[in-house]
């Protein structure tokens, strides 16, 4: 990773010529496709690049963001009825929310930013634009943030962007074992003078492999084939397992 820190870095070099643009931000990522299989754990996503100018106190400052592939969530409350059953409640439908949403920072986002710029471009999760119809109660915003951070899907400086030689920044970004499939973008955001100076965009896959995109697909597809199956999967276990026992 150092011998790829250093490439990048030289790559800043000067452009001769006076009206030639300097580039200030150079970054990549450690792999464009990660493959989940049935025995798929999570991963570690390395952000990496080298700035023209010192990062670190009194200098620039790095926001890497991580933004997973959008879909519409439901958020129900639960109500008792007749005092002795819950039933479903009021609703607030979400729609464009990320499956997975990471930043990390030489510092937290709050730190180095206007409050304005960070709502703006909604660095941190308090500042993602999420959009209801149906209830308004802003509880319902907040238990769509809990939920999606006890999953382990949205994470705000959950890990540290790390600086070397003054110029020369990463990040391992966790992808946890129920990140969703699809396309993602990742932001590399240059700070200078409490400014988003430079950014820089890139993309990744995520995508299943192997028995896991079988399944995925029949599951899609045929979804009542998909039950039956889990039905009669669990039936011959439940008999298995009692077979067991019976000669035990």
């Amino acid at each position: 990773m150092t011998r790829l820190l250093l490439l990048l870095f030289l790559s800043l070099a000067p452009v001769a010529g006076a009206a030639a643009q300097e580039a200030s931000l150079v970054a990549d990522l450690s792999d464009r496709g990660i493959e989940v299989s049935t025995g798929f754990t999570g991963a570690d996503l390395l952000v990496f690049g080298a700035t023209d100018a010192p990062i670190g106190p009194g200098g620039d400052e790095i926001l890497v963001v991580v933004r997973g592939p959008t879909r519409p969530v439901v958020v129900r409350r639960k109500v008792r009825a007749l005092g002795v059953i819950w039933v479903n409640g009021p609703a607030a439908r979400f729609s464009g929310v990320p499956g997975f949403y990471a930043i990390a920072g030489t510092r937290p986002a709050w730190q180095i930013l206007p409050e304005q710029e960070r709502q703006n471009n909604g660095l941190g999760l308090d500042a993602l634009p999420l959009v209801s119809t149906g209830a308004r109660n802003p509880h319902f915003r907040a238990a769509l943030l809990d939920l999606e951070k006890e999953s382990g899907l949205w994470l705000e400086d959950a890990a540290t962007v790390e600086i070397g030689a003054n110029r020369l920044f990463h990040v391992r970004v966790p992808l946890p074992a129920a990140v969703p499939t699809g396309d993602y973008r990742v932001e590399v955001l240059l700070v200078r003078s409490r400014r988003i100076h430079t950014r820089q965009e890139m993309e990744f896959r995520v995508d299943r492999v192997g028995v896991a995109d079988r399944i995925a697909t029949v599951a899609e597809a045929q979804p009542l084939v998909y039950g039956v199956g889990c039905v009669l999967l669990a039936a011959f276990a439940g008999w298995f397992g009692s077979v067991l026992f019976r000669r035990g």
